[in-house]
Order: structure tokens, then sequence, then C-alpha cells
């Protein structure tokens, strides 16, 4: 078990190239481990990103052995580090595609994945006519140079059980790629969301998320208390904090919330 873990946050604007996208990833990257970043958090959408949803997601959706996730691997291997990122996958259903988020280890190898499950039918989008939404199924966690890591995606940080149910897989980093898309107040609900999603759950949060014109950019780590150790504001870049697992037993010590609660997450 490590007594502390880097983590990196990269937040740009995902486009239609693909190429132009991996590029950008590479370049961001590079730059959070030569900081010394062992985890590296990557946007929702980040192998695709469109104007309005519609079929043209379709025909850019892929399988996790496609050339997406195919160069993150090799890209993670090089560097010898985790990535999480956020990309488009095909479905059985030809008209349809998913919204997942990939774990990949410093080996190269998907450790584990996620398919969002809260669809983004707010806000005057509707993810569900285009997406299919993941399974309510065992949690996504894996293991970070001996922190558990648990996975969800942008919309899902609005619906607190997603986090209790990572937190209760053992989770102690609760990651969030994100596209939260630009609007009134919608800054305040991403810091405030994120920030209760750490405290309530005595974890780290670390959310990384598209840049204007389309997101809030605002990219976090925050700790088990609300406190924030790295952020970004508006622009394409990277930050780096380290997680310590002092603090965060020191927290869950002091603040037993986890053991002194009376109620279970069950799934509808």
């Amino acid at each position: 078990m490590s007594d502390s873990l880097a983590v990196g946050i990269a937040q740009f604007a995902p486009g239609a190239d693909r190429a132009a996208n991996l590029a950008a990833i590479d370049g961001l990257v590079r730059a959070a481990a030569a900081r010394g970043a062992r985890l590296v958090v990557l946007p929702e959408y980040a192998s695709y990103f469109g104007d309005e949803l519609g079929p043209h997601y379709v025909e850019h959706a892929e399988t996790l052995d496609g050339p997406f996730v195919t160069e993150l691997g090799a890209l993670a291997r090089e560097l010898d580090l985790f990535l999480v990122a956020g990309l488009i996958t095909t479905v059985a259903d030809p008209a349809r595609f998913a919204n997942t988020v990939v774990a990949i280890d410093p080996s190269g190898d998907v450790v584990a994945r996620y398919g969002k499950v809260h669809l983004y039918d707010a806000f005057g989008v509707r993810e569900s006519d285009w997406m299919e939404a993941g399974e309510v199924s065992a949690a996504a966690v894996f293991d970070a140079d001996g922190f558990a890591v648990g996975l969800q995606t942008c919309y899902d940080v609005r619906f607190p059980e997603v986090s209790r149910t990572l937190v209760d897989a053992g989770a102690e980093v609760l990651v969030v790629p994100a596209e939260w898309v630009r609007g009134p107040l919608k800054e305040h609900h991403w810091r405030t969301l994120l920030t209760a999603r750490a405290i309530e759950n005595t974890a780290f949060a670390v959310a990384a998320d598209h840049i204007p014109p389309v997101g809030v950019g605002t990219s976090l780590v925050i700790d088990p208390k609300g406190v924030e150790l790295a952020g970004l504001g508006e622009s394409e870049g990277t930050a780096v904090a380290w997680l310590e697992r002092s603090r965060l037993d020191a927290v869950r010590a002091e603040n037993p919330a986890l053991r002194l609660r009376r109620f279970t997450v069950a799934p509808r």
C-alpha cells in the first residue's frame, strides 16, 4: 500500500478529429507525467465530440480494442502510468452508442470500464435518444499503487448514490471524467456537487472536464474534507496533486460517517 498517489487532471476541448484528440492527449499526459503524475484523468467524450448528438456519434464509436484505446494503452505503457478517459463505444444496436470510461494500467491493459448509467436527459439535452445506458452492475473500482479508484461519469455526480456505491466497494478516490455543459450556475453546481461527493464519502474526488466554449473547464482535485488540492481554469492544461493516505485515514477517523450511516443503496 502506497503512502501517496500523484494524480493529474487534464482538460481540453475534444473535437471530431480522433488524431487531433490523441495528439492533444499525448501532450497533456506527458506534461502531467513530467510533474510526477502516476494517474492521469482525461475528460468524457475524449475520443470524439461533435455539436449535436446524432448518427455521426454512432459512426465514430469504437470497440475497446479499437485505435483510441490502443493508443492510450501505448502511451500508458511508455510513460509507466495509469490513464482514465471517456470515449464512445459500439453496442449491439447499430443505431446507438455507449458512453464509456476506461482505466488503463502501466502495462497498457484495460483494468476497469464503466458504462454511464445516468444519461444526460436534462437542460435541454437528451442523450437517451442516441445513447444506450450502462448496466447497473458491479462497481467499477481498480487499484492504482494501493489506492482504490472508482469510476463514474459527468451527470452521475448529481446522483450521490453512485459515489456511495463505489465507496461501498472500497473506493478511496472518486474519478469523474466529464463534459459539463456551460450555463447559468452550472460551474457553481459542478464545484458544489464534486465537493459534496468528497465530503460525504470522506474520499478524494478527481474530475476532468472539457474547456469552453462547451464545457466549463474547472477540472478539480478535492480532498476528503472538501479542500481543493488542485484546479484549472478555462484553458487547456494539466494540474497535479498528491493524494496522501495519512490525510484519508485521519479524516475517516475523525468523521466515521461511512460506519455510522443507517441506510444502504439499492438499485431501482
